[in-house]
Order: structure tokens, then sequence, then C-alpha cells
């Protein structure tokens, strides 16, 4: 078998002309023999891309429970205070019901926003900083607010603005259409609208938080509340008892959506609850070095791992550390549950790929420019479970002929 696979990635993949001039690394273990079948560079380290999730993802179901807590709140005769757990699932399209805006909108008393856990910088380390228009680079904050995102649609004579922004917040670019492009200050919210777009169609563009502050406006706004981001000075006098837990949604819809679309922005924020959780602060750094240390001290390369979602190119694993990182979450986890979480053949980030394997396989996918990447579980067609990485980095070809490679490689060993 060993032989066969190995003739079977130089056919499909190591000889084609698209990857000459990359990077490469396979790996393939067999589960029931606990022995790996193929490894070529399998313990050089490559940039992951968004295969970087499925550290996320393990630490996301091993410590968030299954809702996932919305807000922390504490009252007295006058006041209602709410501790942020960076839930990035509030006033979110994907969700039909949202218990925390319910839960808020029922307050009659004056509402305060305690932040004391934020720990960290909007934009993650190593982050490309001329990115920060796109909606799949939203800001991280302790209070995310509809992604953290603003919505334009509609024409010159009448568009539509998510709340909170004032009409000083926006300048009129050239055009006399619909709303095409919007550009936003790197350093404040003020934004040019082009109207030459000729339909009606939604653009989402990341609002910088404002260290919390645009954040409290816009959920104030949005729920038609009084709603205060608090100065120091009023933890002094806050009253006794603990805070109430309002959970949001189960945290496996949210972990199913992340993995599905490989929403960056779930991803980061679900870091940033794990480490809410387990250290009491939003910090990716400390985080990430308490995991290190704990759930993935046995990684058989240590990666450099900086943040949750893999946007950053500082990120560096090897395929065994991804081979190693799915074995313990086979082993700790429910099939179920893992299946249920990741994208089968033909959905989500491979809706256009191995649509014969529906059912046999459950990925990762991973793509930055001139970065490839591929992790999950194949399931053969003797019923043999599969666990498989292949990382393809510094390509300069196309990302589809690359897929397809990868898509013939693992295809021939499924069957």
């Amino acid at each position: 078998m060993q032989k066969q696979i190995a003739k079977n990635a130089q056919t499909n993949i190591l000889s084609k002309a698209e990857v000459q001039t990359a990077h490469v690394g396979i790996a393939i273990y067999d589960v029931a023999e606990k022995k790996f079948l193929y490894q070529h560079n399998s313990n050089k380290y490559f940039i992951p891309a968004s295969n970087t999730k499925l550290f996320t993802c393990y630490a996301s179901m091993k410590y968030l429970g299954d809702s996932l807590p919305g807000i922390n709140l504490l009252e007295d005769a006058n006041n209602v205070y709410l501790f942020p757990t960076g839930d990035p699932s509030l006033l979110m399209e994907d969700f039909t019901n949202h218990p925390v805006a319910n839960r808020i909108q029922q307050i009659n008393k004056s509402i305060f926003v305690i932040d004391t856990v934020w720990k960290d910088n909007g934009l993650g380390f190593g982050w490309s900083w001329d990115d920060y228009e796109a909606d799949y680079m939203a800001e991280r904050s302790a209070l995310p607010v509809q992604g953290n995102l603003v919505s334009f649609s509609g024409n010159l004579s009448k568009y539509y603005v998510s709340p909170f922004l004032s009409s000083n917040n926006f300048e009129a670019g050239p055009g006399n259409g619909y709303i095409s492009v919007v550009k936003r200050n790197r350093d404040a919210n003020h934004f040019i609208i082009s109207f030459e777009g000729k339909k009606n169609d939604t653009i989402h563009v990341p609002f910088t938080t404002e260290n919390g502050k645009a954040n409290v406006a816009f959920l104030a706004t949005a729920l038609d509340k009084k709603i205060t981001l608090a100065d120091s000075s009023l933890l002094y006098h806050l009253p006794a008892g603990k805070p109430v837990t309002v959970y949001s949604q189960p945290t496996d819809s949210l972990l199913r959506i992340m993995m599905h679309r490989s929403d960056n922005f779930f991803a980061e924020q679900s870091l940033l609850m794990v480490s809410n959780k387990l250290l009491g602060i939003m910090n990716d750094h400390r985080i990430i070095d308490t995991l290190l240390k704990t759930d993935y001290k046995d990684l058989p390369q240590h990666p450099k791992w900086v943040d949750g979602s893999g946007l950053s190119r500082y990120n560096l694993f090897s395929p065994e550390d991804f081979i190693f990182l799915l074995n313990k979450m086979r082993e700790d986890f429910s099939w179920n549950r893992i299946t249920t979480i990741l994208p089968t053949g033909g959905t989500g980030t491979i809706s256009n790929y191995y649509k014969n394997l529906k059912g046999r396989i459950f990925v990762k996918t991973g793509t930055l420019s001139n970065n490839v990447a591929l992790s999950g579980y194949l399931i053969t067609k003797k019923n043999k479970t599969l666990i498989f990485s292949v990382l393809v980095n510094n390509h300069i070809s196309s990302v589809n002929d690359i897929r397809k490679d990868i898509e013939a490689f693992l295809t021939t060993i499924a069957e």
C-alpha cells in the first residue's frame, strides 16, 4: 500500500508542473494500524492558512461547553452590568434566535458594559494590514456586534447603512447608481461610498471598534437602549454577587459555520472565548501558550502558532502536527460530532470537490495567496479510516489546479 500511495503522490501531485517550484508536505496515517502509510516532508514546517482553525476548533469543542456563554450579567436596584465574553454570534443573521439581545431588551434599568478582560489588539499578529477593509478581516473585540461589520446597500437617492453610524461618517464618492465600493479610513469610521453599481448588492465593511466604544454604540442603537461603556471607576462600586451567564447559541452550531465557510471572525472570537474561559482574559498569545503546554504538548513538531484563524503568515505547522491533532480529536470526541462540524464532499468550502466522496471525506481547507492546505479524514472503499494532511506553500499557479491535483490523489487512495 505504501508503494501504491507513493506512486499516486508522484503521479497526481509531485510531478505536476504547478508544484515544481513549490514546497509540498504530505502525511497519510492509518488509524487502525496506528502508523503512517506515506510521508513526504511531513516533519517540515508550512504556512497552514485556515487549517489553523482545526486547532481552534478542538479547543472550542473541549472548553466552551454545549452552549456559548453570550454575556455575563450582574444587577442591583438601579443598574445592570454587562460583562462581555467575546461571543461572535450577537445579532448575526446566521442565527434566528438571539437570547442575549432579547435579555438586554427586557432590561428597564441603566445598562453599563464592564470590559476588564480585553488584553489584545483588534487585528491579529502578522495580518496583512491593507486588508483592513475586507469583510474576512473584521477587527476582534470583547463585545462583537453583527460580526463587527457595517452593511451598505441601496443607491444614491436612498441607501441603507446598518446601525450606529451617523451621516457624519459618510462621504459620497463618484457615480449615481447603486453602491459599488465602500472605502474606509484605516484608523477611523469614516467611509467613502461609490455609487457606480448596476445592481443592489449588500456590501459588508469592518468598522474599527474604537477600543469597544463603537461596539457599545452599535448595540445600543440596534436594540434601542441606552448602554454606556463604563470607565474603570465603576469597578469599585459593583454590587456583591456572582454574575449570571446568559447563553446564546449551541457551540457546535457556531463551529459548523466556522468550518464550513472558513469564517475567520468566528475562529478568532472562539479562541478568545476559550482564553476568557480558562484565563479570565482575552489574549491570543496567552491562550496559545497555555494550550501548547497542555492539550498540545505532545505535538510532533512544536509549531509557531499566533492566531485563531490562520490569517497570519507567521503560523507554521507540519503535516504531522495536523495528523496528531485530528487523531486526538477523533479520540476525544464522538465521530458524529466531528462529522457534523467538518464539511464533507460537495459542501462548505469543498462544495465543488469530492462530490463522489460525500460522507467519506471530512476536511478543513486552507487558502492564502500562494499557499494551499487540506487536512482531514478519509474513509476508503474498504472502510478503512485514514487521516491526511497535504500542505503546499509558495506556489505561483492556479489554486484550482492544485486543489484538483490533491482531489485526484485522495480519490485514488479512497478507491
